[in-house]
């Protein structure tokens, strides 16, 4: 009697109960599964159960079917399996394997609302944790694909942030996504970039992706967007959405926290008006130059270099004409060196070049000609043609000093002998 109503018994079970045979074919499942899965037991019975589960759990849920089939009871086995609406579920497993029956027996509980709950906080946990730990920007939006990507199903992502030329979209990281997706990527960019709102693009039919854009909101606005493509064989639920918005809230912050940073950062160690690094950071440059060259038993060379009559030229033409022409003269000497060289502006009229590598003085007095060669280059200043000229003086490292101080002390007084005889006619 009790063994003819078992199953009426276990299809009062809030719980799945799952009978899988070796291949990994559902021999039975009890009734619960349409709750949990949306599918009636019938439709289940005699499709392999890996179809059911989501396409980045297979390979772990293939590995735990294979260790209960061999003989261990596994309890609390979580992985997520896909709806007949295409959402996704989490379930937790208690199975073990009858050698009598040859069967798995599997009994699934619906943990859905639970991990989402503690999916929210790991995720608010790991983007802090990404922030702190990231070395770049390409870095930190690579931890938060792994963050998401253990959400909510994503075989392609993209991040879009505000681009610096006509508000164009920037795309600074992309993974999983095709030259056949550019196009709508393109269209979810644009539109959420420019609404600040969520954007969708429906599947088609049952074979094509879904795609959804969420928008990166912070209190200084949009910035940016998080695009998803998901799988062929899923679909985006309203609670996938929610969870992706508040996501993106902790990413925008955390993006937006980053920039203040850099640029807080940047002010303290580059000059506003030319771009150059400043004094704090030549002296941090020259110290590594310093030592590198201590180390292999090289020579550096400094170039100190101030413009002849700026003051002048501030005084009759305004601080705007003698701001443009300081940025111009920091473009020129730029242009006029190695890109492993260093040029910096230490302040008003005065700049450094920091020359690695040098093998004989020559070497040093060559660029120092080329550097007085481009500034002597007409400018326009207020719709005045100038030309200027620059006063340069020369230290080598160790040859003219080991320290910092004695370097700088040379070539500037180096600098002032060839003002002086400059305005002496010399």
């Amino acid at each position: 009697m009790m063994n003819r109503q078992l199953p009426n018994i276990v299809d009062l079970l809030l719980d799945a109960v799952f009978l899988v045979d070796k291949e990994g074919r559902i021999v039975h499942v009890s009734a619960a599964c349409e709750h949990i899965l949306g599918y009636k037991p019938e439709e289940m019975t005699g499709r392999m159960m890996m179809d059911f589960v989501a396409p980045v759990d297979r390979a772990k849920t293939r590995a735990e079917a294979g260790t209960v089939i061999a003989g261990e009871q596994r309890v609390g086995f979580e992985n997520r399996y896909i709806r007949k609406d295409g959402r996704l579920v989490h379930l937790m497993w208690s199975a073990r394997w009858s050698e009598a029956d040859q069967l798995r027996i599997g009994v699934a509980r619906d943990v859905t609302e639970r991990r989402r709950a503690e999916d929210m906080q790991a995720a608010t946990y790991a983007i802090s944790e990404a922030a702190h730990s990231a070395t770049d920007l390409p870095d930190l939006l690579r931890e938060i694909h792994f963050t998401i990507a253990r959400l909510v199903p994503a075989a392609g992502f993209a991040v879009a942030l505000h681009g610096c030329k006509a508000g164009e979209p920037a795309l600074p990281y992309q993974c999983g996504l095709s030259g056949g997706d550019s196009e709508v990527v393109r269209e979810l960019c644009d539109e959420t970039l420019r609404t600040g709102v969520a954007a969708e693009r429906p599947a088609t039919d049952h074979g094509s992706e879904e795609w959804i854009a969420i928008p990166l909101l912070s209190q200084s606005g949009s910035s940016g967007a998080l695009i998803l493509k998901g799988y062929r064989e899923t679909r985006y639920s309203e609670k996938d959405k929610e969870l992706l918005q508040f996501v993106s809230t902790q990413v925008a912050t955390t993006l937006e926290r980053r920039r203040l940073n850099e640029e807080l950062t940047r002010a303290a160690r580059y000059d506003d008006l030319t771009g150059l690094p400043n004094r704090r950071l030549f002296q941090d440059r020259l110290h590594s130059a310093m030592a590198r060259a201590r180390r292999h038993g090289e020579r550096i060379a400094l170039l100190y270099i101030d413009i002849d009559g700026f003051k002048q030229i501030n005084d009759s033409l305004g601080h705007g004409a003698g701001d443009v022409l300081l940025a111009e003269i920091g473009l020129r000497l730029q242009q006029s060196v190695r890109e492993e060289d260093t040029v910096a502006r230490l302040g008003g009229d005065e700049f450094v070049v920091l020359l690695e590598g040098v093998q004989v003085p020559g070497d040093a007095l060559l660029v120092a000609e080329k550097i007085s060669a481009a500034i002597s280059h007409p400018v326009l200043l207020d719709g005045h043609m100038l030309c200027v000229k620059a006063s340069i003086g020369l230290a080598l490292y160790p040859d003219h000093g080991e320290s910092q101080d004695r370097l700088l002390s040379h070539a500037d007084r180096e600098m002032y002998q060839v003002k002086k005889a400059r305005s002496a006619g010399l």
